[in-house]
């Protein structure tokens, strides 16, 4: 099934959709930042339509687009550092997401790419922005209105807890994991005393089992820092191992390298001209050796769309 074809009118109404995370949900922030993490060269985007080079890392689009898409707001999610972002895409949400960044600033400074601190100070200023727009009291429905997903905390132990010396060093796993999850909290409950009353949390990393079942822990907790505020846990890990393991249920012929290259470590500036994308892309669920395609993501949208937008209704 095709999330751009489910019945919106069965879905719960937002007024716009709020991003933030990581490469999965960035929709282009990093074209505009310093960083060697950017995917707005060939092949990235190759599948796009009109085959715009957007600097999402992937053949085409993500799951923020998709789902927009399914709900009815609009077909894609633009950046929100876009110089050329319209006053008419602010009004129905952007993306804040950065490349490469995790809820330990420390991830993302290795990279230079947004903290999620950064991603939070540009979210009050879209907020100001749409103030200046349409008015305070119609901005605030508008906020108010929105469905909000975070997508971060791979990166957290993939890119640093992994790979560099000093969180290792001040944490094991099970304490890294907690001090992860206590910045998560903490941003989530900010951005819901900035009046953001739903929000989606998205999470997948290596140590899957622990980790989710502390975050699912904490969403209480989370939930009563917002009053009237509706948070929602999704997990979409479970979902792409069952891709992996299940491969002919979902079409795909290889789920075990990415379709860039050889797909084991191309990725970002290493994903190129030089490393020519398989023939058919629909049968691979890694676009590169780290992000999903198009078709799986398309499939993440799904099971958001049937199993996390319902929680919205009651």
């Amino acid at each position: 099934m095709n999330p751009t074809t489910c019945n919106a009118s069965a879905l719960p109404k937002f007024t716009a959709l709020l991003i933030f995370g990581d490469s999965t949900v960035d929709t282009g922030n990093n074209n505009f930042i310093p960083t060697i993490v950017k995917g707005n060269h060939l092949p990235y985007g190759q599948d796009f339509p009109g085959h715009n080079l957007t600097g999402r890392f992937s053949n085409g689009r993500l799951v923020p687009d998709l789902l927009a898409s399914a709900l009815g707001i609009k077909e894609f999610i633009p950046p929100f550092l876009d110089p050329h972002l319209s006053d008419k895409e602010i009004l129905t949400g952007v993306s804040f997401a950065s490349a490469g960044s995790g809820f330990d600033d420390l991830t993302s400074l290795a990279s230079k790419v947004l903290t999620m601190s950064q991603q939070l100070q540009y979210f009050k200023e879209y907020i100001e922005r749409l103030k200046r727009i349409v008015g305070e009291q119609q901005a605030n429905d508008i906020v108010n209105g929105s469905l909000v997903m975070i997508c971060a905390g791979t990166n957290d132990f993939l890119r640093n807890y992994y790979d560099q010396p000093k969180r290792t060093e001040q944490f094991n796993i099970s304490g890294y994991q907690d001090f992860v999850l206590q910045n998560l909290q903490n941003f989530t409950k900010i951005t819901l005393k900035l009046k953001v009353p739903r929000g989606c949390v998205e999470d997948e990393n290596r140590d899957a089992g622990l980790y989710n079942s502390k975050l699912v822990g904490i969403l209480k907790q989370i939930q009563e820092s917002g009053p009237g505020s509706n948070v929602v846990y999704v997990n979409i890990y479970d979902p792409l191992i069952d891709m992996i393991l299940n491969s002919q249920k979902y079409g795909f012929e290889e789920t075990k390298k990415g379709c860039c290259g050889l797909g084991l470590l191309e990725v970002g500036p290493f994903c190129n001209l030089l490393t020519p994308p398989c023939a058919n892309t629909s049968k691979y669920l890694f676009w590169d050796s780290v992000h999903p395609g198009e078709v799986a993501y398309e499939y993440v949208t799904n099971h958001i769309v049937e199993n996390a937008l319902p929680s919205f209704l009651h």
